[in-house]
């Protein structure tokens, strides 16, 4: 969420919707898997579990890594044309590499199903719901954080609202790697 708040308000609305298109993507995507059982499969299996973990702190630590660099860049200078299909494709990632995305299917759904399989059906609706209601949030987040768009295009403004995201994402990174460690 912050992620999406700090690139609304760098790099604006349009970037911003379409990084929420991509998490809303990466959700749906959670959801089937999960129903086809790779959250389970990630329940029983340390090292997939494990695995994940590091990709998604890998993914973490390139997002603090592009945003410190991006601080460097003039906010001011010739933004990258694709920017909103990058938001996009980082949105999905993000979601795709989170693996409490995918267990929170296994501890949310059955308190809904009476402690029943969730199925395929019964998983795809549970996706969506939870998807659209994630959206949702999102959307409001992206729109609160593009208003913000202008203060922040302050080169000075944008170089630490940058460098704040790099080191909130640097401590995203590092709690996924401690989070089984205790």
């Amino acid at each position: 969420m912050a992620w999406l708040a700090g690139l609304a308000a760098t790099e604006g609305r349009r970037s911003g919707l379409a990084a929420v298109g991509g998490v809303a993507l990466g959700l749906l995507c959670n959801g089937v898997l999960a129903a086809l059982g790779l959250a389970a499969l990630l329940q029983t299996a340390p090292q997939l579990w494990n695995g994940l973990r590091v990709a998604g702190a890998a993914m973490m630590v390139w997002l603090a890594i592009e945003a410190w660099r991006g601080a460097e860049e003039n906010a001011q200078g010739p933004r990258r044309s694709d920017t909103a299909r990058h938001s996009f494709l980082t949105g999905a990632m993000i979601n795709l590499l989170n693996p409490k995305a995918y267990i929170f299917f296994l501890v949310v759904a059955p308190e809904f199903m009476r402690g029943a399989t969730l199925g395929i059906s019964a998983a795809l609706a549970f996706s969506l719901i939870s998807a659209t209601i994630a959206t949702t949030i999102h959307l409001a987040i992206v729109l609160a954080g593009s208003k913000a768009n202008r203060w922040v295009s302050d080169p000075a403004r944008t170089k630490l609202v940058r460098r704040v995201f790099a080191i909130v994402m640097l401590g995203v990174a590092i709690s996924f790697i401690l989070a089984d460690i205790r």
